[in-house]
């Protein structure tokens, strides 16, 4: 009896002018193992005010296979800077709300040659009013904290984001952690969903651990996708 193999997702955030050169590197690791990347970018903190070198570098990723989701609108661009009793920007917002964010937000990315119709909200939390929204602003694709919902039919891939904790007393653990439960999903033939933001790839450590991650997840092979490719992929059963 045959298996289904598992499908790998990894996902960017944080890029701007500071963090380009990690950006940069973390995409070049990819591709030399053949994995594209999708790029998580909040227009108006990480697209108003930054240099033509990091929205050409994106426009650039982007047209080389690499896939660009639209986070948020206006949160932090490290929401770990601000107090976690903070509630993300789209965790409870009613349609009407989301629907007047969204539309700036469209207004900055079209602006900035950057349209985009798949969304990851802050903290990969989206409210009903926000997935009602996106659906009337004409997005296919909402990946949340459990999974990836295709807006077009409703049906959500099932796949937890798996990524790093806070502070340098948690971050052996966490790093076990991504490493060991990327291979247990790998070799169940789950949704491998790896989340880095460019802070974590300042330090060596979940930097490692984010490679060791994909390589064990290619090792059992994982079919590399980006968030759009998906929705219309279809697992491969092993012989």
């Amino acid at each position: 009896m045959g298996y289904v193999t598992a499908q790998l997702m990894v996902s960017l955030s944080g890029i701007n002018a500071w963090t380009l050169e990690r950006s940069a590197d973390l995409s070049d690791e990819l591709a030399s193992r053949g994995v594209p990347l999708s790029m998580l970018f909040a227009p108006k903190i990480a697209g108003a005010d930054q240099p033509k070198a990091v929205l050409e570098w994106v426009r650039g990723q982007r047209a080389a296979g690499n896939a660009l989701l639209q986070h948020g609108y206006d949160h932090p661009a490290d929401a770990r800077t601000r107090t976690i009793r903070r509630r993300a920007e789209f965790a409870s917002l009613p349609a009407h709300e989301a629907t007047l964010r969204l539309t700036a937000a469209a207004a900055t990315m079209e602006r900035l040659n950057l349209t985009t119709d798949a969304f990851v909200p802050p903290r990969w939390v989206a409210s009903p009013g926000t997935l009602l929204a996106l659906r009337h602003k004409g997005f296919t694709l909402c990946a949340d904290l459990m999974g990836t919902r295709d807006l077009r039919t409703d049906y959500v891939h099932r796949g937890r984001v798996q990524g790093f904790g806070f502070g340098e007393r948690t971050e052996p653990w966490w790093c076990f952690a991504l490493v060991m439960g990327t291979s247990r999903a790998a070799r169940k033939g789950q949704l491998i969903r790896l989340a880095v933001d460019t802070t974590d790839l300042a330090r060596s450590g979940p930097r490692q651990a984010l490679l060791d991650a994909i390589d064990i997840a290619l090792h059992h092979d994982a079919t590399p996708l980006t968030y759009q490719a998906l929705l219309t992929h279809q697992p491969a059963r092993a012989a």
